[in-house]
């Protein structure tokens, strides 16, 4: 296939070296020193399952330059979500597949408008892989899980297409009949693992087993969890246990990717992962005071990183 990564950091660059590997022609949209190594090294790759190099690797920051592709894989930080839809739309052709593997619960209502509802598929992953230096990407989980699926629940012969090339790669892929119930199961635990990973500073390792803090986690779960039952999204009766689980297997280092976005005091995905939350409460009346709280806690050092 042809593809086109929007974005080329921890998630896109893991990815995206992968389907290059594999043969697919993948183009990398990208910026600044990053870009520029890529460009003039490759990008380079260190994972727990294998380094590689992928050199030459095509890369560009105006998206014009590569033309319509097969697949749009959405990468981007969520706060560039609306400006990297605007650049992609010289990417799309009549039979072009989007899909974002973005954080968060909203990049199809986000994306959709701009590039047309028709093209998007959604999806969700699991992956802990992050920007080293500008061009090497450090892949650290023994984890990298890919779930997607139409928004209708049909199983098409694109979809199937993205889930084969997902499992070529070595990903564990699936396909889901109900990929919003997947993305709101991820936002429980994503949105618990970035706000205390961001309040404490620590890997999730050293702050789960803390009782007072374990008691918060998961009130902040069920919070997610009765915001998305009002927005009629079911989930399974036992997401908050697997949420936890997840959250107790994790290894001794791992964080999340908005974790360690806070602690280099960068833009972090504040508002999708924890924001949306009590946003979409209120739409439904559900109170959510320890999203809330995280929020606002949280929110000053994000506005100092965007220099508000």
């Amino acid at each position: 296939m042809k593809i086109a990564m929007i974005g080329a950091g921890g998630l896109g660059g893991y990815f995206g070296g992968l389907l290059a590997q594999k043969g697919h022609e993948v183009t990398f949209v990208a910026r600044g020193a990053h870009l520029q190594a890529i460009q003039k090294k490759g990008l380079q790759v260190k994972s727990v399952f294998g380094d590689f190099l992928i050199k030459p690797a095509r890369a560009t920051d105006d998206p014009a330059q590569v033309g319509a592709v097969d697949l749009v894989l959405f990468c981007t930080k969520t706060y560039r979500t609306d400006e990297a839809a605007l650049a992609a739309r010289a990417l799309v052709g009549s039979e072009t597949t989007v899909l974002s593997l973005q954080n968060g619960v909203d990049a199809v209502d986000r994306i959709g408008p701009v590039l047309g509802p028709e093209h998007m598929i959604a999806g969700a992953t699991w992956l802990s892989s992050a920007v080293a230096a500008p061009g090497i990407i450090n892949h650290v989980s023994d984890f990298r899980r890919v779930v997607i699926g139409e928004l209708d629940g049909r199983i098409t012969p694109r979809l199937q297409a993205v889930h084969d090339a997902f499992k070529e790669i070595g990903a564990s892929t699936e396909i889901s009949g109900n990929i919003l119930s997947v993305l709101w199961a991820k936002l429980v635990f994503i949105s618990a693992a970035a706000g205390f990973g961001s309040l404490t500073r620590l890997p999730m390792a050293a702050y789960r087993g803390v009782p007072e803090t374990r008691i918060l986690i998961a009130a902040l779960m069920r919070e997610t969890s009765s915001v998305a039952a009002a927005h009629k999204i079911d989930l399974d009766p036992d997401v908050l246990e697997k949420s936890l689980a997840f959250i107790d297997k994790a290894g001794p280092t791992i964080k999340a990717s908005m974790q360690v976005d806070v602690e280099a005091g960068r833009p972090s995905e504040l508002d999708s992962l924890i924001g949306v939350i009590g946003r979409k409460g209120r739409e439904r009346g559900v109170p959510t005071p320890v999203a809330d709280m995280i929020y606002a806690s949280l929110l000053p050092a994000d506005l100092k990183a965007r220099g508000l």
